[in-house]
Parts: C-alpha cells; structure tokens; sequence
C-alpha cells in the first residue's frame, strides 16, 4: 500500500480556520454558484459589485493562523497584563461570578448567539430572564418601572438628562451636576449636552443648590449615591429644592450600597442610574456592562432603551414580550427619544441571575461585609495619623496625605495593590466583593501605618448614617428565593435557555443583522482573568496586552475599511454614529463652518441613523428612494442644490438597506464633496465588502463598524455590541478622547461617547481573533459566500415571492428582500401569519417589515451550509403552497395553520376543532419529529401588553388568575 507523500509543512499547518468558519463546502459552493449560474466566487463578485467600488489589491493583514496559534498568541499578549487587585472604584469593582453563571450563561452558546427578541414567542427565556433585571433594578432603587438595560452608567446619566428636558416642567435652564458625581459620567453628559445646546453646570451640590444656579432655572439634577469620593450624604434637601425649582432629579446610585441604603425612590428621586457591574459581570478593562436606568410611573412611557412587558399569548397564558415598541428607532427615527436601539441583555441576564442565586439576604451578606473591609480599614489608617475624609462612607474611602498620594499609591502598587491617586494630596480606595485581609494589610503599609484585623473588628462601629438605612423588604418575589443551590440553579438556567431559539439550534437569517458563526476560540479569551479582571483606568503599563490588542485591532480595521484611523470607544453601532457626526460637526466647526448642520438621510436607512444625527445637533433632511431601491439621484441633487451652504453630511448605507450594490455611490459621494459635505457610509453592511471594496476608498469620509455582525461579536440576544468608527485623517482629530485615560484618543477629540477609554474592551479579543484566524485571504471569502448564499436563496425563492430589489447582473449584494404584500392582498395571509408559521417549522423569522413594510429581509450570512440553506428555502416554499390553500379557500382564512401560528405543545391536548390536522400544525414539510422545536406560548398580543403595562415580576395572585 502506497501514500502520496506529504510534506511536514503541510502537515503542521493544519485545517485552515475558514474551512470551519465558511459553511457551504466546495462542493457545496459549486452547486450554489450552479444554481445562481456562475463558474466561480471571483466571477459571481465581479459581476455583483461595481467596478467603480472595487478594491485594486489584496487586504494588507497578516497571514491566517490556526486556531492553536491564534489561542498562542492571545496568551502571550494576556501575559503581558498585570493583574493587581483594585481598589480604585470610580464604579468598576472586582466581583466574583458564580461559576455556575459563568460556564450556562456567559459561555453558553444557548445565550450568548441569541438575538434580540423581536419574535417574542421563540424569546421566552431570555425576556423571562430581563424581567428579572428589571424588577431587580426597580425595587433596589425604589423607582416601579426598569428598562431592560442601557450601555453603561456614563451614557445612562446622559439619557437621564435628555429625558429630564424632554419630560420636566422647565424647557430651558441648566443641567446641575453634582461635583461628586463620577468624572467619566461627567464628561460623556458634556460630550451629550453641548450638540443640543444643554448648559452643563458642575458644583457642589453638599450644601445645596447654589442661588446663582436655581436663578438661572434648572431642568434637571444629577447626584451620586454614595458619591465617587465615597461619601453617603443625605440628599432629601437637595432633591426637595429642586423639585422645587421644577427640576427632575437623577440619582446615579450603586445597586450593592442600595441593599444596606435607603432606595433613591425613598427619598424623592425621579429617576436613577447606574450600572450592575459589580452584580458578578467582570471588569473587562471597562465594559461590556449593563446600565440601568427606573422611572417614576408618569415616566414609563417616555423611558429610553428596551422595555420587557407582560402580555398574553393566543390562549391568555401569560407571555412576554418588547413593550412600547413604537418607541423604537426604525419606527420614530428623528423624533425617537433616544438613538439606543439595543441593550446589554447578556450582561443584565447575568447580574439578574446573580441577584436571583444570592437573593436579598446574599446580596445584603456581599454588602455588609465590603462595608465592614471598609470601616476596619478607614480605622486602622485613622489611628495611625491618616485623616480619612468622609465619615459616612460604604465601601470607598478617600484619605489626605498631603504631598504623598503618588508615593502612597506607588507604594501600594509594590504591594499588589491598585489605588486611585485623585491629586497631589488625595488617595481613593474602594473595597468590593473580592477584597480580603490581604488588601487591607497591604494598603495600611502603603500609608505606612499597621493594623490588627481582629482587634479593629471588635471596636469599630458601621459608618453608614442611620437616617439612611433601609428600612422596607426588596426581591421578594420567590424568583429571588428558590434557587440558592447549585442544582436548582443550573436547572432553571437550562429550563430558561431551553425556551428560546439561538443560533445553536438552527439559522437566523435576519436581514441587516448578520447572524453568523461566533467561533469558540474566538469566545474562549473572553473570560481569561487577564483580560477580564482588569480596571480600566489601571495603570496603562499594566495593560500592556490589552492596548496592542487594541492596537492592532485598530490598524487591521482600518485596513478593511480603508480609512486612516479607528477609534474602538463606542460600545454599540448606535453609539458609532453619533461619534462620527460629532467628529464631522467638530470639522465643520474647525473650518469656520458652523452653519453646516443639515444632514441628508434616504428614506430607506437604519432608523438610528437620524436619531444619531438629531443627537449630534445636525437637522435631518430626508432624500427619497426611488422604486428600484437606490437613493433618488434626482432628488438628492435637488436636496444638495437647496442645502448647499448648510449641507454637513449624507449618510448612506452600503450596500443598500434595501440588499443591492448602488452603481452610483462613488458619483453620490462625489456631488456631496463638491458641495461641501461629508459622507457618513454606515457600515451595517459590511459583510458584503470586506476584501472586495473599502468605504473609506470609495468615497466614505467616516464610518461606523457593527462588530457584533461583521467580525463576530455574538449579539447576546440584543447585546453587547461594539460599534467603533472609522475616519480619513481629516477627521481624525475629532475622534472621541477621554479625560482619565491620554492613549484613549486624540487632544481634540469631542470627548468620550462611553464611560470606559475603549469602550466594551473585554469582547476585542473575539474581533482580533476573527481577523487573526482568516487573514486577508479568508475574510473576502468570507464575504464571497455570504453573497452567493444570498443570490442563491433569492434564485431559489423567485419563482415562489418576488424578490423585490437586484443590483447589477440581476443579483443581490448579501441580503435579499422578497415581497409578501400581493400574496396579502389575495389571501389575507399577512406578514406576521408568515413569520410565526416559520417558528412551526423551526425557524427564526427573517427581519420583518423593514425597510419596506410587508416584506421579509433575508440574510443567511456565509456561515450557514447548504443543508440549513435548503431547510430554509423548502420551508418557504412549503408556506407558500399552505397561503395557496388558504387563498383557494381550501383553508378558513381565519382559522388556518398559518392564522393560528406558532402551535404548542399544549395546544395538541383535549379537543382539536381547526379545519387542519394535528400533524399539518406541528410537523409541517419537513420537520423531523424528533428535532423538533417547540415553542413555549402561542402568538402574542402586542397591544395588550402595551395597554396594561407590566414590566416587572408580578405578583403571585397574578400568576395564580
């Protein structure tokens, strides 16, 4: 027996990562390409994409390596950091995360692939799990309705201020902030505030409103509770004169503190925010993390960000669902209330679960006993000459020692020890979950003072003041009771996950959100603690590892993209936007160009789109779309012509909103420079570029980067995301910076869009190592697949709906969009009828709707092979043929498979009375029996939920009715 002879070479290099990345094999590739009738990947691209857009070389990335290196490699730069204990504070503490937590939330594909539950009947588990977060958050701050998350507390304090003008009595006056709020939640309201034309006022705010500040008329409050120094001061006196003055009041209020603490609720407060960071979610160098914001009742309603509610399913069981969705983005688009599209629900889905698995006394345990390290340290340094400043206080202390901050904080580091130097004279430190005897003894021999833990212990009092103690019950639905051992909790975890459809179960091929593959090596850094415990205003000769990532990141960005920097700050793509037009705004400004604020908008883009512009102070201008998809060339002329002097920016998808490649964008972007303006291309898009053609080559000034689609960032099922922007040099100084950390962004920058330097750092390693393990060569093959996947589906669905927009050749870019309106007005099968069939089936709906109502946005991404691809495709055609029985009237139209989609499990009990068997509900054409999905709740009924608004647990006596 003989073997061809293969060389070493070939052996060590082992199967190249995109083999496992790409899903349709060669084969596979070749019967596609058969079907859309082309020879190969290069001729299909060639013809799909306009030549004017191409790129003229090969992406200049280093070469892929195998998934051994890549690991390799992302250990050597985690090795690079140091990871000390930190007591720095500033809102990031060490935390542990309940390992059971850890491995069947954060590192369970079941959670972490899911998407945003849009289609709330295959969402049960995770809506289930933020209701939890909500009603957490609601009876910790005292405040009854809690959104399902929001970005960080930076960006949540900035919301709070928009909805304080938006909602209050007084229309014009300042902003207060209190001088002791966090110095990064200051600087991202200023950042927020100076576009719309807020005043911003800072003062200390311990004494009361200042009389020259309430003279000029205040909108809104913000306080600290405790304060960044660590003071717990009263505010009762400050929140009554301001209301007063007819202001709204923001408590930004530490969750944990609140266990032992009166609720901001309790003691007058509108509104509160903050983050659950420290309710077991790692540092992760800053993010990603989940705010929070609660309202007072007459707030709900105008509450940013994702709502869960309670409504009821088809048989009135109880079910839930978004609430209040008029409110999002694609809908309201400049006169949203916020340009959130998205939360963090991976994250509050694990602080909520850590508030369930501890429950109240836990969580009171966790806290007192931070606040004990607290006091025994605050005592020790007292009694050996250490002026400690604050005497109520609950887990940070600030000490004078004049002349010697650096030199205590230097010392401490010696000792392992992070410290926060706040000036010359000034030492913070904080104790959270994870500090011990160990800290304590090393910081009392920073300051050069010893102290006997024990002795301490027995003499020293609680330094909370008593008139602030928390005197009423919190967490008591029994969710936050029953599940306190380890088998009880993996269990409920399990039942919850087992309700919703992720990509582990099958395809999601949602149009314009790219569900594809998120690789486990990509995943498996995430949680290495040299990456996740680290603070992000530590040291940055500490973070050595994570700031080449980042680095690198940055360059491999830009070379995609072909623009000159990157900045990887905003922590989701709603926040990309909103940094890119304030860098165009501010380069308008620098140029003497302050009149130009109109910015230009097709009718066909991402709602965020004009949300952002609003934020960023620019007036929307909305350019028509014309019947074949692509911007009306005549109305954007006369748009231009007419805005000339004031034009700021178009912003423009590509490819389309509407899934083609325009043949005119380099002429579109050329008309728009010749007038003055920029071109914002929003890169929602990008799977269909990458290695083909380059925004910031083709006429892009900026753009911003959905990480969390393209370079696969899992969408959590609605968050986190990252959404960094890039820029050609002109623009580069007007990047976003940050005022605790110089590397985090240029001198001029606008300021900081998110809380922490570089945003959600803790998921870079899943981008750096996507691009790592694909290379150049692997990335545009990549996006080759995901553009004959695409036209492949569209050739295979034609001949059943009519697929609505082509581009050159007749083909699509990555995406597809067929049109179920006909077949609704012949049939009264509607879109959703469409949608729910396809849970029956065992499907996740493509996007519905959007950009055009009545449609259905397809993309199946390169990920998916031809089986899952075929699956999809027959199970299309099968509805088609089941609308074909209901329009011939062979099926009631109003009581059909269709019409009464999604069937339960339950629903086959007892008496069957529809005009359909059992079998043609439940196991359609197709469906394997025992691969079945099974949907928890029948169809939803939107507007009643929205009528009787319930967002958080509710009582047992409603579960019971």
């Amino acid at each position: 027996m003989t073997t061809n002879r293969i060389s070493l070479t070939e052996l060590e290099s082992g199967t190249p990562f995109a083999r496992r990345h790409i899903g349709p094999d060669h084969e596979a590739q070749a019967k596609m390409l058969a079907q859309v009738g082309f020879g190969s990947l290069d001729e299909l691209t060639a013809t799909a994409v306009p030549d004017v857009i191409k790129s003229a070389e090969a992406l200049g990335l280093p070469q892929a390596r195998t998934e051994a290196e890549v690991l390799a490699e992302l250990r050597g730069l985690a090795d690079r950091n140091q990871v000390l204990s930190s007591m720095i504070g500033l809102g990031y503490y060490g935390t542990f995360t309940p390992t059971v937590i850890l491995r069947n939330v954060m590192e369970n594909p079941a959670w972490y692939t899911a998407y945003t539950p849009y289609q709330p009947e295959i969402s049960q588990g995770r809506l289930e799990a933020l209701l939890n977060f909500q009603t957490m958050v609601a009876e910790l701050t005292g405040l009854p309705t809690s959104g399902a998350s929001l970005l960080d507390e930076g960006t949540a304090a900035a919301e709070a201020m928009a909805l304080s003008r938006r909602v209050g009595k007084v229309k014009q006056g300042v902003f207060l902030v209190d001088a002791d709020c966090l110095p990064q939640t200051i600087a991202v309201i200023e950042t927020r505030a100076e576009p719309t034309g807020v005043e911003v006022v800072v003062a200390d705010l311990s004494a009361g409103i200042p009389a020259e500040v309430a003279e000029r008329g205040v909108f809104g409050v913000l306080l600290q509770y405790p304060g960044a120094s660590g003071a717990v001061r009263d505010p009762r006196a400050v929140i009554e004169q301001a209301h007063e003055l007819g202001a709204i009041v923001t408590v930004a209020a530490d969750l944990l503190a609140l266990t032992l603490l009166a609720s901001p609720g309790e003691l007058g407060a509108d509104i509160a925010v903050g983050t659950t960071q420290r309710f077991g979610v790692p540092m992760g160098f800053g993010g990603p993390h989940a705010g929070f914001m609660a309202v007072r009742d007459q707030f709900a309603r105008s509450l940013p960000g994702r709502l869960v509610g309670v409504s009821v399913d088809a048989d009135g069981s109880k079910a839930y669902r978004l609430a209040l969705q008029t409110r999002e983005q694609h809908i309201r688009r400049e006169k949203a209330t916020s340009n959130i599209c998205t939360a963090q629900v991976l994250l509050a889905v694990m602080a909520g679960m850590y508030a369930v698995y501890h429950g109240p006394e836990g969580l009171r345990t966790i806290a007192r006993r931070t606040h004990r390290y607290a006091a025994i340290l605050a005592e020790g340094l007292r009694a050996g000459g250490v002026e400690i400043v604050h005497g109520a206080y609950f887990d940070t202390l600030t000490a004078r020692v004049p002349g010697r901050a650096a030199e205590v904080v230097a010392a401490a580091r010696e000792a392992g020890v992070n410290l926060r130097q706040v000036d010359a004279d000034l030492v913070g430190i904080a104790c959270d979950e994870t500090t011990g005897r160990a800290e304590l003894a090393g910081v009392w021999g920073a300051f050069g003072v010893q102290g006997d833990i024990e002795q301490l212990d027995a003499a020293v009092a609680e330094a909370l003041p008593q008139t602030l103690l928390r005197g009423d019950d919190y967490l008591s639905h029994p969710v936050f009771h029953q599940y306190r051992s380890e088998t009880a909790m993996l269990r409920y975890l399990r039942t919850l996950a087992d309700k919703d459809y992720a990509l582990d179960r099958g395809m999601i091929p949602l149009g314009s959100c790219t569900m594809k593959l998120n690789a486990t090596t990509e995943m498996e850094p995430v949680t290495w603690p040299a990456f996740g415990q680290l603070h992000p205003f530590a040291p940055a000769d500490q973070a050595e590892g994570y700031l080449t990532l980042i680095q690198e990141l940055e360059e491999r960005l830009a070379v995609v993209t072909g623009y000159d920097k990157v900045s990887l700050q905003p922590n989701a793509g709603s926040q990309g936007e909103l940094a890119g037009l304030l860098a165009v705004r501010a380069y308008h400004r620098a140029n003497g160009d302050e009149q130009r604020t109109v910015c230009l908008i097709p009718s066909s883009a991402h709602g965020t789109n004009a949300a952002s512009a609003v934020m960023a102070g620019m007036k929307v201008v909305v350019v028509k779309t014309g019947e074949d998809g692509e911007v009306d060339a005549d109305d954007l002329h006369a748009k231009i012509d007419k805005h000339r002097d004031e034009l700021a920016v178009l912003m423009v998808t590509y490819p389309s909103t509407h899934g083609v490649f325009e043949e005119h964008i380099t002429q579109i972007c050329a008309t728009v420079h010749e007038a003055g303006g920029q071109v914002y291309v929003d890169g929602a898009n990008l799977n269909a570029l990458v290695g083909l053609a380059e925004p910031g080559k083709f006429g892009g000034d900026v753009s911003h980067l959905n990480l969390h689609k393209t370079f696969c960032i899992p969408h959590g099922g609605g968050g986190p995301g990252v959404g960094p922007v890039g820029v050609r040099a002109h623009l580069a100084p007007y990047l976003p910076n940050h005022p605790l950390q110089p590397a985090a962004g240029p001198e001029t920058g606008v300021g900081p869009i998110s809380a922490a330097p570089w945003g959600s750092a803790g998921i870079l390693p899943i981008s750096w190592a996507y691009v790592r393990l694909m290379g150049g060569e692997g990335l545009k093959r990549a996006t080759q697949v995901a553009v004959l996947s695409a036209n492949y589906i569209a050739k295979r669905l034609e001949a059943h709906y009519p697929v609505l927009y082509t581009g050159p050749g007749g083909l699509v870019a990555h995406e597809c969009i067929i049109d179920v309106r006909p077949l609704t007005k012949a049939t009264g099968v509607s879109i959703d009828d469409v949608a729910k069939r396809l849970i029956d089936y065992g499907f996740h709906a493509p996007t519905m709707s959007f950009p055009v109502a009545g449609t259905l946005m397809i993309e199946p991404t390169e990920s998916e092979d031809l089986d899952e691809l075929d699956r999809f495709c027959d199970a299309m055609i099968a509805i088609r043929a089941e609308i074909e029985k209901v329009g011939s009237g062979e099926w009631d139209k109003d009581d059909n498979p269709l019409r009464n989609a999604p069937h339960t499990a339950a629903a086959l009990g007892g008496d069957w009375a529809h005009p359909y068997t059992r079998e043609e509900a439940v196991f359609p054409a197709g469906v394997d029996a025992a691969e079945k999905y099974w949907p928890p709740v029948r169809r939803i009924d939107g507007a009643f939920g929205d009528r009787n608004l319930v967002c958080s647990c509710p009582p047992l006596d409603e579960y019971d009715s």
